[in-house]
């Protein structure tokens, strides 16, 4: 049965503020993802983190609905056999990703992984988006499906792309304060003593509390400005686009939308910095906000070098699919055929398959090649 468009609004608008709420109390977390795997039209969600070269990984919350015992098998034995770990750090950030544009499910049902994990538990798609990531990791929102529900449509997609960007900027948000189990009555004590630079704005920009550190960035004038006691950066399409966000933010969580997510900044050394916006009009955090007449919390730190991973350079380079990835390093790193195709739980024709067009596109045609090649790209000698 379709949800009508103001009963959708009107559940959004819950499941936002309980988002923002979560990033100052990460307690919320398991409520909120249950309440965002329904929204979405899944079986239950999570954030996780996966490091695609150590293949490992860890499940920082969730919203039940997977069974405890399974999730520990896959942390201690499924991770390392699961097809899809590297097409899930290799997405583009903020996009939702079916498992089936990963790998085609008739490859996938020849997995132990979907016949040891996946089948028993009924499972049909898993849809993920990358929140932030490294070389080599990511951090992820996703969503399971059961059979029921069938694989990921398109509606579930939109629904996605709705809460996806407020997840992002909370978790991000919840990092950078690192408060674990605080109330959010405290807040303004806290956000004093951690290192980003933080300010709270109203909806005009006007500062009206500032911690040492962001002190600190007012005085240099490279980066952030106080001109008449108002927020403002050097760089003038920067400047722009935080106008607008602690605008939005005046109108509460549902009015940021997509945008304020994260806003470059540019110092005038060339150093690059991202600012951070967390609506303070709403839930929990309205009672901080309200303390201090602010509409808006902005938190500013250094933005992480954008190093891409040997996985990325190599996979955009020779245009490969996240499975031709997969067999790739499986080669380089367990062996020869027989090795890679236990490793990597598929049948060894499979692998020999994706192996003749890894030689295709890469220019070899032998094993000992695909090693130097790998070697090549992951050498600390090569720039």
């Amino acid at each position: 049965m379709q949800t009508s468009p103001v009963s959708e609004a009107a559940q959004l608008s819950s499941l936002v503020g309980a988002i923002y709420d979560a990033a100052l109390d990460p307690a919320l977390w398991p409520g909120v993802l249950a309440e965002s795997a329904r929204f979405v039209g899944g079986l239950s969600a999570g954030l996780f983190f996966v490091d695609a070269n150590s293949k490992s990984g860890n499940i920082y919350y969730d919203g039940g609905g997977i069974d405890p015992h399974y999730q520990q098998l896959y942390l201690d034995t499924y991770i390392k056999l699961d097809p899809f770990m590297t097409g899930h750090v290799l997405a583009e950030i903020g996009e939702p990703v079916a498992a089936d544009e990963i790998m085609p499910p008739v490859e996938v049902v020849e997995t132990r992984f979907y016949k040891e994990w996946v089948r028993p538990q009924q499972l049909r798609d898993f849809v993920t988006a990358v929140l932030e990531k490294s070389a080599t990791s990511a951090a992820f929102f996703g969503v399971h499906r059961h059979q029921r529900h069938g694989p990921a449509d398109d509606e579930m997609r939109r629904r996605m792309r709705l809460i996806i960007p407020h997840i992002r900027r909370a978790a991000l948000i919840g990092r950078v304060i690192d408060l674990k189990r605080t109330e959010a009555a405290t807040l303004v004590d806290l956000l004093d003593g951690i290192s980003a630079g933080m300010f709270l704005v109203t909806a005009s920009g006007r500062i009206v509390h500032t911690n040492a550190s962001g002190h600190a960035m007012l005085a240099q004038r490279s980066l952030l400005r106080a001109d008449g006691g108002r927020l403002t950066a050097d760089d003038a399409d920067a400047d722009r686009a935080l106008g607008e966000v602690f605008a939005m933010a005046d109108g509460g969580d549902a009015a940021v939308g997509l945008k304020g997510i994260a806003v470059p900044l540019t110092a005038r050394d060339g150093g690059r910095h991202v600012a951070h916006v967390l609506p303070l009009t709403s839930g929990a955090r309205r009672r901080a906000g309200a303390a201090y007449a602010a509409v808006a919390a902005v938190f500013v730190q250094k933005a992480p070098l954008d190093t891409p991973s040997p996985h990325e350079v190599i996979g955009k380079h020779y245009r490969l699919t996240p499975t031709e990835l997969r067999v790739l390093f499986a080669i380089v790193q367990v062996g020869g055929v027989p090795e890679a195709a236990e490793a990597l739980g598929i049948a060894e024709s499979t692998v020999k398959t994706h192996l003749r067009r890894l030689f295709d596109k890469t220019g070899t045609d032998r094993q000992a090649d695909l090693v130097k090649l790998v070697a090549s790209y992951t050498s600390p000698l090569v720039g």
